[in-house]
């Protein structure tokens, strides 16, 4: 239960407070601590968030680049730590799994002509989008090897499944769809935004979007160049509203069996560094932020799926892909299961 804050005291010299005065400008500020500040402000009327939901309204506020695309809704995770509140720390390098695109496991969407681009709802060339709960997110990556500055005019490759816990150009039907995977260039102030829909949670993994940093948009014809390779994490309390559209069908009860903690890529820290900072609702749609971190200076580690580089090799496995995810026999190399199927244990999924 919240505490009640007192109101200030009526003097003939002004309103006070704990014997304090207010309101006196001709008076030297004192600092009288964190808490007088903000009894103070809340004495004054002025608004301040009550624990975490608060608290993450003004570090959220900060994140948003301001399209509009939120709800204004508010939605964060207790304990979770924004990363650019972390200004040493480099982006942890993550596997790329076993769908990337990106030429080192046989398909490269980064060599079709439009791949750069900001809305990935649809196929390269296609109008219809992909069904889900609309998302924005951005990434706004630094150099920590130049003082943590904007790293402009680097290219991002982001992507990840669908609704479904599909990935295109892999799974059984949509082999030819190139819908959730696009190339963004960042600006001056190092930032770039994708338009898409919230993913699926398939047995295994948290849910996630991976994505690669280039140097620049021409160093994408080989994967190898990337200076680093990730994933975004998103807050429980937002997976929880998601899936509670039919449109995830299965992505609930994927989620129940699997923690931050537990996942194979996010384990080793709770996703500390790589949590979306999210605002909006279910109905009107999320966007999410992320600090990237980059450190030239380091030779890159992640990429290429668990238990090996460039993925699971060659084409994905012959058979089909029931209920829109793993392929019929068991998930090669990591390979996710279908939101609703057996799938994958933790250790092994990407």
């Amino acid at each position: 239960m919240a505490t009640r804050v007192p109101e200030p005291t009526s003097t003939p010299d002004g309103p006070a407070y704990e014997g304090r005065l207010l309101d006196r400008p001709d008076e030297e500020v004192v600092d009288q601590g964190v808490g007088f500040d903000l009894r103070t402000l809340v004495s004054r009327r002025m608004f301040i968030g009550a624990g975490i939901a608060g608290a993450g309204a003004v570090a959220l506020a900060a994140c948003s680049d301001g399209s509009g695309s939120s709800s204004g809704g508010v939605t964060t995770t207790a304990g979770s730590v924004d990363s650019a509140d972390l200004p040493d720390a480099e982006i942890p390098d993550e596997t790329a799994g076993p769908y990337p695109a990106d030429g080192s496991n046989g398909p490269d969407v980064l060599q079709e002509s439009g791949i750069v681009r900001s809305d990935i709802r649809s196929s390269i060339g296609a109008d219809a989008p992909v069904d889900g709960v609309p998302l924005e997110f951005t990434f706004t990556v630094t150099d920590i090897a130049d003082g943590d500055s904007p790293f402009a005019d680097v290219a991002v490759y982001a992507w990840h499944c669908d609704a479904q816990g599909r990935y295109s150009m892999y799974s059984e039907g949509v082999e030819d769809e190139t819908w959730l995977r696009g190339v963004q260039v960042a600006d001056a102030e190092g930032r770039v935004t994708f338009t898409s829909v919230m993913p699926g949670c398939y047995t295994g993994r948290w849910t996630h979007i991976h994505f690669e940093v280039y140097p620049d948009v021409d160093s994408t014809d080989d994967s190898a160049n990337a200076v680093a390779t990730s994933q975004m994490a998103f807050p429980q309390d937002v997976l929880d509203e998601v899936y509670t559209s039919a449109v995830y069908d299965g992505s609930a009860d994927n989620l129940s069996r699997i923690t931050l903690a537990t996942d194979n890529v996010f384990g080793e820290d709770s996703a500390e560094l790589q949590m979306a900072s999210v605002i909006g609702d279910a109905d009107k749609g999320y966007t999410a932020a992320l600090t990237v971190r980059v450190d030239t200076t380091t030779e890159p580690t992640g990429g290429g799926a668990p238990g090996g580089e460039g993925g699971p090799g060659g084409e994905p496995p012959s058979g089909g892909m029931p209920d829109g995810g793993m392929p019929e026999g068991g998930a090669p190399d990591g390979a996710p299961g279908a939101p609703g199927s057996s799938g994958t244990s933790g250790e092994t999924a990407s």
